[in-house]
């Protein structure tokens, strides 16, 4: 079996994995991912026990136990570019064997669980709620790196493209789906289903003016106002897309559990932001706990 070369898959000293900065007993086959490093000890403060505490640059780890169950939390930083790290230096940590520098025989699944935080394009989806994004469209071009179209849905990004108008200088949309088993099991009365779009900035791309134009002001209404079939694009962030795309590419489950902080159309923002962000965190632990 081809070995891997050290260009391609970097250790650092200890052995660990490069950016992650982990060994492959140091995470669980359960992992939550944040963007936000502090944000980790606001999932792990739960646990029965913290075992492990780890973390370079943004990325920090806690890897415990709630209720017998072996529970790591990531933060990802933002962006899809960190997703691409996160995901690829997780799954070599648990189908690569580091000392053979080879792709392992028998390969495994992890079940990854995002949570973060979103603004809504859609009135009725009001701040503080949940979301569960069933469908989203990545606005970054990064599932297009990768062999990747048998896992589009070429139909949606179609119609979204044509109904938009979308710029020919921006990258072509990939839209992915949420893994149903696992998003089955962490869905319940009164979490929103959505379609979200994953961007790649905050403010132009998501239409935020502050001092530069924007080359389509309309563009988060045109969002707003697709229908394809009843799927309506629900909401804004910057990870989905690519935790999605990388997910089903490697052979993971994976789902995004959104706190709605913004309402786009109604100009609003919640009023107490931790708060909200940290229900969704006690809602997807009590859930995982009854996997």
């Amino acid at each position: 079996m081809t070995k891997i070369a050290d260009s391609e898959l970097i250790l650092n000293e200890d052995g660990s994995i490069y950016h992650l900065n982990l060994l492959p007993e140091d995470i669980a086959d359960i992992i939550i991912i944040v963007g936000d490093p502090d944000r980790v000890a606001k999932v792990s403060q739960y646990f029965d026990r913290i075992e492990l505490k780890k973390g370079k640059r943004e990325f920090k780890t806690h890897t415990g136990y709630l209720n017998n169950k072996r529970i790591s939390v990531i933060s990802t930083g933002i962006g899809t570019d960190n997703i691409d790290i996160v995901f690829n230096e997780l799954d070599a940590l648990v189908n690569i064997d580091f000392e053979n520098r080879t792709i392992k025989k028998e390969l495994k699944s992890l079940d990854i669980i995002r949570i973060g935080t979103t603004g809504s394009l859609q009135p009725e989806i009001k701040v503080d709620d949940f979301l569960m994004s069933e469908y989203a469209v990545g606005f970054d071009s990064l599932l297009h790196f990768y062999n990747s179209e048998h896992i589009q849905h070429k139909n949606i990004q179609q119609a979204l493209m044509q109904h938009t108008n979308w710029f020919k200088e921006k990258s072509t949309p990939y839209v992915v789906e949420f893994d149903k088993d696992l998003g089955g099991k962490l869905l319940s009365e009164g979490i929103h289903k959505g379609f979200t779009a994953t961007n790649v900035g905050f403010y132009g791309p998501q239409s935020r003016k502050l001092r530069l134009d924007i080359q389509d002001p309309a563009l988060n209404d045109k969002l707003a106002s697709f229908n394809f079939n009843g799927l309506k694009v629900t909401n804004l962030e910057m990870e989905t897309a690519g935790i999605y795309g990388l997910a089903k590419l490697l052979g993971h489950r994976a789902i995004s559990m959104n706190c709605i902080l913004a309402n786009r159309p109604n100009g609003n923002f919640s009023k107490n932001p931790e708060a909200a962000t940290q229900k969704l965190i006690e809602y997807t632990l009590n859930k995982i706990s009854e996997f």
